[in-house]
């Protein structure tokens, strides 16, 4: 059985009141059974060797001796408790804790303790237990990581053993939830990418051709131009200016170029132009009415409420786990094209990566439990039925046919997209972003408010980025 603090949220990016969830132990035949526990073992159940009473003798443990404590619990019929937590929407929450109460049914000597949040307060609360040395034991991870490194285990030596089984993915996917040093930091739950969403009725009432693979970002101000010219809507909703405007920017500039290098350890680009042309064009659409200002796309809080969705805008940028989601939200034929290119010919600069992963936590007294339950998570065909590629498409290859298999038009509309933009061709692009990317990008939300509101012409935030930028490492 589980016991979780639920909070009504939407997409990871929702903006929902910050604070902490109280979580709430989980029965009171557990709190009688504790009493019954050594005092080694009661420490055990998810706790940090800080958090002991100074017990200089479980402070000291090795990583051997702590599987092997782990083993004994399992083996004596000792109850263990885990703790897990994510972010995500409220069908994430539900499918997570099914699979949760399938594994507990299924090892009874298991207890899995949930919690949920929204994005912001999930990190929120992150941050303060890894101060605490304290993390939950199985951790929903994204592409900022690296922040978190140190607090996490590798999970070489439970593939290496069996205990994850990668055999039906292949090393691509793996590497999308690798270090730069090829350490498995976690294993993905879910590939993912970016693309376009679109209205085709609006494209057709506009006289406006529907976007190609090829398009190029001119083609693509030029339909928002003329859909607010024609139909007096936003062409476009707000987009991923970070990505879209910096990062892919930089990659379409030059083939195999990136703004991170490959190290993590500072900036590969230092020319401005590409980054200004972009600030550029948003300011060229906001000004002409066809692209939301910053106190516009401040309303929009999720999903539901996204210009696209009520039928304020003709296109919005889109994470491919999210196709499904704005598709139901709308309620109408919605589509999706990759995202737009400098040059029809040139580099496409976006690449499918790891939309989430599960890692084990450094301090976890169960290492070995929390990795098994990972491999049941990735691998188990009814637990994936359940979960239904909801985190994005699986990297197990019977897991996704059979997740395909079962999936309505839109959701297959995300597997071929996936599929679509994974055989572009292969690029020599970032699968990480190091530390500081957080506090970078939100230093060009900053800057792109600015531009459009006139304080700052596109060329002096773009340089201001840079300068910005460089000055973070």
């Amino acid at each position: 059985m589980i016991e979780c603090v639920q909070k009504k949220e939407g997409i990871p990016k929702k903006i929902v009141e910050k604070g902490e969830m109280v979580m709430k132990r989980k029965k009171i035949v557990c709190l009688l059974l504790s009493g019954l526990l050594t005092m080694g073992l009661v420490s055990g159940c998810g706790s940090s060797s800080s958090d002991e009473g100074g017990d200089a003798k479980n402070e000291t443990k090795t990583e051997d001796t702590k599987k092997d404590d782990a083993a004994k619990e399992e083996a004596s019929g000792d109850k263990i408790t885990l703790r897990m937590a994510w972010w995500g929407s409220q069908t994430r929450h539900d499918a997570t804790n099914k699979v949760i109460e399938m594994y507990e049914e299924q090892n009874p000597n298991v207890d899995i303790e949930a919690e949920f949040y929204d994005f912001d307060s999930y990190f929120t609360k992150l941050d303060t237990l890894v101060a605490a040395e304290d993390p939950w034991d199985i951790i929903q991870m994204g592409g900022n990581f690296p922040k978190y490194e140190n607090s996490i285990e590798y999970l070489d030596s439970y593939i290496e053993d069996g205990t994850i089984d990668v055999s039906d993915t292949t090393d691509a996917f793996l590497k999308t939830t690798q270090n730069n040093n090829g350490d498995q930091v976690g294993i993905s739950v879910g590939t993912n990418t970016y693309g376009i969403a679109y209205d085709p009725a609006m494209f057709e009432e506009a006289g406006v051709p529907e976007p190609t693979d090829d398009w190029t970002w001119d083609e693509w101000k030029d339909a928002c131009l003329k859909i607010t010219e024609e139909l007096g809507v936003y062409g476009s909703s707000k987009m991923d200016n970070f990505i879209a405007g910096v990062t892919q920017r930089v990659s379409q500039a030059e083939k195999d170029a990136n703004f991170f290098n490959m190290e993590g350890t500072g900036l590969a680009w230092d020319d401005p132009e590409p980054i200004a042309d972009y600030f550029a064009m948003i300011q060229e659409l906001t000004e002409a009415g066809a692209y939301p200002d910053a106190g516009a796309i401040k309303e929009i809080k999720d999903i539901e409420n996204d210009y696209l969705v009520t039928g304020d805008a003709a296109m919005t940028w889109v994470a491919s786990n999210q196709i499904n989601s704005i598709v139901n939200a709308a309620g109408r034929e919605i589509k999706v094209a990759p995202v737009p290119r400098m040059e029809k010919d040139g580099a496409y600069g976006m690449i499918v990566q790891s939309s989430q992963m599960l890692c084990v936590s450094k301090t976890s007294e169960h290492k070995q439990e929390a990795a098994k339950f990972i491999n049941y998570f990735v691998n188990d065909i009814e637990a994936n039925k359940v979960l239904n590629g909801e985190r994005g498409v699986p990297i197990m290859t019977e897991v996704r046919e059979t997740v395909k298999a079962q999936a309505d038009d839109s959701s297959k509309m995300i597997y071929d997209f996936v599929d679509k933009i994974g055989n572009f061709p292969v690029e020599n692009s970032n699968v990480i972003s190091p530390e500081p990317k957080t506090e970078i990008e939100d230093y060009d939300k900053l800057l792109i408010e600015k531009v459009q509101y006139g304080e700052m012409t596109p060329e002096e935030a773009a340089d201001d980025l840079l300068e910005f930028a460089k000055g973070k490492f």
